[in-house]
């Protein structure tokens, strides 16, 4: 099976219909959608039979320093289609962003890894702590800052 990947505008303008105010940019590979909207654009995706992205594949982060960047990686078998969407997570104190764990419960420990390597919190997550450090860690080790 061969999948063809959504282009980011693609997705974009199919987002702006649906949340205009979620949508922040786009370019060939990706659209990338405020931290706080994430869930409604993850709900719309999956539901939306143009989408129809019922499986994510990923959640990554990535630390630039000056924000991190999340990373879904999403798919459609019956469309055979895949899609990407980012958000920027700005502050190195108390990142958070929505938590996608509602629409995808694949979510589940890909949200708390980041959690607890990256220190990105995820607002709605029913069982936010750490999954691979203990309790009582001092600090998220794959930050750029971590010492």
């Amino acid at each position: 099976m061969t999948l063809t990947a959504v282009p980011g505008e693609t997705l974009g303008r199919r987002l702006q219909e649906a949340a205009p105010d979620a949508v922040i940019e786009w370019d060939e590979s990706a659209v990338w959608v405020r931290p706080e909207s994430i869930g409604t654009v993850a709900n719309f995706l999956r539901n939306d039979s143009e989408t129809d992205f019922v499986f994510l594949n990923s959640i990554s982060a990535i630390d630039f320093i000056e924000y991190f960047e999340l990373v879904y990686h999403l798919t459609s078998l019956a469309k055979q289609q895949t899609g990407v969407v980012r958000s920027r997570v700005y502050g190195r104190e108390e990142p958070s962003a929505a938590s996608v764990f509602n629409v995808w419960r694949g979510a589940d420990f890909q949200e708390r890894e980041i959690w607890d390597l990256m220190g990105i919190r995820f607002n709605g997550h029913p069982n936010m702590k750490r999954i691979m450090l203990w309790e009582g860690f001092d600090g998220h080790p794959l930050r750029k800052d971590f010492l």
